[in-house]
């Protein structure tokens, strides 16, 4: 039986201190403030039947992190022409915005190629999954999801009463979506699929997955999530937004966090069919979630596509880096990833080598996958990731 450790236990610890939160986001993967902590016999954080987190050993004399490669965080952002909006416009934060969110909504939809009333904006993507989940499992019922993946849907569906129906990945790490549709019964009132993935960064096959939408849509909604779509390089996968203007019964969701370097301001979007959308709104404001300031920095970095280029271009060169890095040191057993991190076994105890890389300063995640550690490591500068390759050869 798993454990629950809730904040105000951390809180007491000295975990969540200030300088804690700031140097490792355990509250990653759909976990929130507040929340119970599910703990599993050694300690570490239940995220699925797959997946543990290991937690740091907090001593009063931790260092302050050097390279902070623990968030999936653009290290470039935000762009100089966003910061120039927010400047521009804060004088105007004593004001709602409400037509500002709705002329936001409406340039996303001109990019997308579909109709405003299709879009949703909200606080960041992860605040529209799980306003979904609020939405779609107030009355029960069941959703299905890859193990691993990114969390936050299913752990709001399962707070609202769900039951959540784990599908294990496939060897490559993509999507079993034969399993996940087999799966399928009377009580699934959502399919989640993350891609490309979080944690794994891997990615289901474009002509694979319109197929599946397409066919499964039919029967219950399909939720994507494309919060690193952005960030794939050539023709590995491909966007399903082009499955709303056939009036499939898709959900998208895109963040303005990764690419575009706003993680701190939170913007992102859902696109869906106008009545889901209209369901949707029942239950929350949408666009005025959203910091006036967030709303002028996200129509910027949208018109800044040299900022963009720069970051998916520094982010792949980076990602080639360190892997052949990995590759050098032993480490050939990497997820290949279309993400700005990179997940890989490591060898040896996964809490010995967390706590040797943020005594060195440098933040990383870990975690036990089918009970063997790995390590999540996020693309920084080319500084930070030297420095952690260069923690990484004195422990190997």
């Amino acid at each position: 039986m798993n454990k629950q450790i809730a904040r105000r236990q951390l809180l007491k610890s000295g975990l969540l201190s200030l300088g804690a939160l700031a140097s490792f986001p355990y509250l990653g993967l759909g976990a929130r403030p507040g929340q119970d902590i599910p703990l599993d016999e050694d300690g570490h954080i239940y995220r699925s039947p797959m997946v543990r987190e290991i937690l740091p050993e907090w001593q009063p004399d931790m260092p302050a992190l050097l390279a902070r490669l623990n968030s999936n965080e653009n290290p470039y952002g935000p762009s100089a022409v966003a910061r120039q909006a927010v400047l521009d416009t804060v004088q105007q934060g004593n004001r709602y915005a409400w037509k500002e969110s709705v002329d936001l909504a409406n340039k996303i939809a001109l990019k997308e190629g579909v109709k405003p009333e299709c879009i949703m904006m909200g606080a960041g993507s992860t605040d529209l999954l799980e306003k979904v989940a609020m939405l779609q499992f107030m009355k029960g019922g069941n959703i299905i999801s890859a193990d691993p993946t990114f969390m936050s849907i299913v752990t709001t569906a399962e707070a609202v009463g769900a039951q959540w129906k784990s599908v294990p990945c496939k060897a490559d790490w993509s999507h079993d979506l034969k399993a996940m549709e087999a799966a399928i019964d009377g009580n699934t009132k959502l399919v989640y699929i993350c891609n490309p993935n979080n944690p794994t960064g891997a990615v289901t096959k474009a002509d694979e997955l319109l197929d599946f939408c397409s066919r499964v849509s039919a029967r219950v909604p399909v939720f994507v999530d494309e919060a690193y779509m952005e960030l794939v390089e050539g023709n590995a996968t491909k966007s399903m937004i082009e499955l709303i203007n056939q009036g499939k019964n898709i959900i998208i969701a895109r963040t303005f966090s990764k690419i575009m370097g706003l993680a701190g301001l939170r913007v992102g979007y859902v696109v869906a069919q106008p009545a889901f959308i209209a369901a949707l709104g029942k239950i929350t404001f949408g666009g005025l979630d959203l910091a006036y300031t967030s709303i002028f920095a996200a129509k910027a970095s949208m018109d800044d596509m040299a900022f963009q280029i720069m970051t998916k271009e520094k982010n792949n060169a980076n990602k080639k880096w360190l892997c052949e890095r990995l590759t050098a040191l032993g480490y050939k057993d990497y997820i290949p990833s279309y993400t700005n991190f990179v997940i890989f076994p490591i060898k040896m105890k996964g809490k010995d080598f967390l706590d040797a890389m943020m005594a060195k300063g440098v933040g990383i995640r870990v975690f036990e996958v089918q009970k063997k550690p790995w390590c999540r490591v996020s693309l920084g500068t080319a500084d930070e990731l030297k420095l952690f390759v260069d923690a990484l050869q004195a422990l190997s």
